[in-house]
């Protein structure tokens, strides 16, 4: 007979760093009666001496109640892999995680996020991702006479990165871009000021939405944009395009970029798993770090009763 697989009570925050959001969720379960633990993902093993295979420090075999991953760091292809084959042996061994494995690892790479939202009939922008110069520029050479192109890191974020392709020369060399193109067509909008919006989701619940406003086209808060608040018709459109993206690539909580065209429609542009809420947080009334810890608490307590929001 196997042996039992302890369980613990406390809930793993995963991240790199004890950011400011690690904080806020640790107050958040905290507040709620639910003890936390911090941890890198780095940092957890597989190892077969314990029955669970896993050993998360400070739990000496035993499984977390449930897991929410807030970032996951860098590393070579190998690193990578072995972080999220932790994420995903924790899934198969029942473990709750927030996101999944699965819904990260289509999220990180854009182009995959692209490919599950246009199968869904979710509108993006026309996307092409390529390997090798050569495909690169006969794209660009086939599309550009249609308007500008946007090269994208494959795994960037916060705008890092970001390039405007106008012909075959603005193409970066293959060693700055890993040998992959990732190159979606640019939605023209207007502006000056220029604006898109993040809206966060959270348990199938919109937790709030932001209009991210830059005198550039690149409208990222880490860039320089500021937060507004979004009024008006336009929220229950973003809401339902944003329902609709997470539920195509199957987050438990994620912030969705969208951005309104001059003639008034709205595109997906990504959906992040792994998203921060700073930014967001100074726009909105409720403490998003409160609404994600609720959702998994009552995710693993179902009997919980309901209790007011701080």
């Amino acid at each position: 007979m196997a042996e039992q697989i302890a369980i613990s009570d406390k809930i793993l925050i995963v991240s790199d760093k004890p950011d400011s959001q690690v904080k806020q969720l640790r107050r958040s379960f905290r507040e709620l009666g639910s003890e936390t633990l911090f941890c890198p993902l780095a940092d957890i093993a597989f190892d077969t001496r314990y029955p669970s295979g896993i050993d998360i420090p400070a739990l000496e075999g035993a499984l977390p109640a449930g897991v929410i991953v807030r970032s996951i760091s860098g590393g070579t292809f190998e690193a990578v892999t072995r972080r999220l084959g932790i994420l995903h042996a924790l899934t198969h061994l029942g473990v709750p995680v927030w996101n999944s494995a699965k819904a990260i690892e289509r999220c990180v790479d854009k182009s995959t996020t692209t490919f599950f939202l246009a199968n869904a009939g979710i509108p993006t922008p026309q996307t092409f991702a390529v390997e090798g110069p050569d495909n690169a520029k006969a794209i660009v050479e086939r599309e550009v006479s249609h308007g500008p192109l946007v090269l994208k890191p494959l795994f960037g974020s916060q705008g890092r990165g970001i390039s405007l392709i106008r012909s075959i020369e603005d193409l970066p060399d293959p060693d700055d871009v890993d040998n992959v193109y990732y190159l979606q067509r640019l939605v023209v909008r207007n502006g000056p000021p220029y604006r898109d919006y993040r809206i966060f989701v959270s348990n199938g619940e919109i937790l709030g939405m932001m209009g991210r406003c830059a005198d550039g086209w690149i409208t990222n808060i880490a860039r320089g944009a500021k937060a507004e608040s979004v009024a008006g018709p336009l929220r229950q459109k973003l809401e339902e395009l944003a329902l609709a993206a997470t539920s195509a690539i199957g987050t438990d909580f994620a912030g969705i970029d969208i951005v309104q065209g001059c003639e008034g429609n709205l595109l997906v542009l990504e959906v992040n798993s792994m998203p921060a809420w700073t930014g967001l947080q100074s726009v909105v009334p409720v403490r998003i770090s409160d609404c994600i810890a609720r959702a998994m608490v009552e995710l693993l307590n179902p009997d919980i009763k309901e209790r007011p929001a701080a």
